[in-house]
């Protein structure tokens, strides 16, 4: 079996909203959008941001917030993360954690979308990043 991912589709409350932090935060351009969800083609998989009552109907179950998971993203320079995430604040994200240099290296902070989904701004210069935006695990 591939190890891989395809599609990550979060629930959100308001289209709007969520397209404008996506769109003005991070910068990411929709390949497909109607009156209830968008997608954003990423480095190998599709980010899906769908209105929660039609994703709960397609699941045929009732979504519980906020989830136990935060999705990330990295970027290339220590000084993007405060520089990104001052960006997706003003998009309409909320600061959860403001970014520091941990024990185990690198630099990093939390922000939430408008619907609660943390995401982390991570600049590591152990993971390597290629020009399509694809990140290597490293040590």
């Amino acid at each position: 079996m591939q190890q891989q991912i395809s599609v990550i589709t979060l629930g959100i409350a308001d289209l709007a909203r969520s397209r404008r932090f996506y769109v003005e935060g991070f910068g990411w351009t929709p390949v497909f959008e109607n009156e209830e969800i968008v997608f954003y083609q990423m480095n190998g998989f599709v980010l899906g941001t769908w209105v929660q009552a039609s994703l709960e109907a397609d699941m045929g179950r009732v979504l519980v917030r906020p989830g136990a998971f935060a999705l990330a993203h990295n970027v290339a320079m220590r000084e993007d993360v405060q520089r990104l995430m001052d960006t997706l604040t003003r998009a309409g994200g909320r600061l959860l954690k403001a970014p520091i240099a941990p024990l185990h290296g690198g630099f990093s902070g939390y922000v939430a979308d408008p619907d609660d989904h943390a995401w982390e701004i991570a600049w590591n210069p152990a993971w390597a990043i290629n020009p399509e935006g694809f990140v290597s695990f490293g040590v």
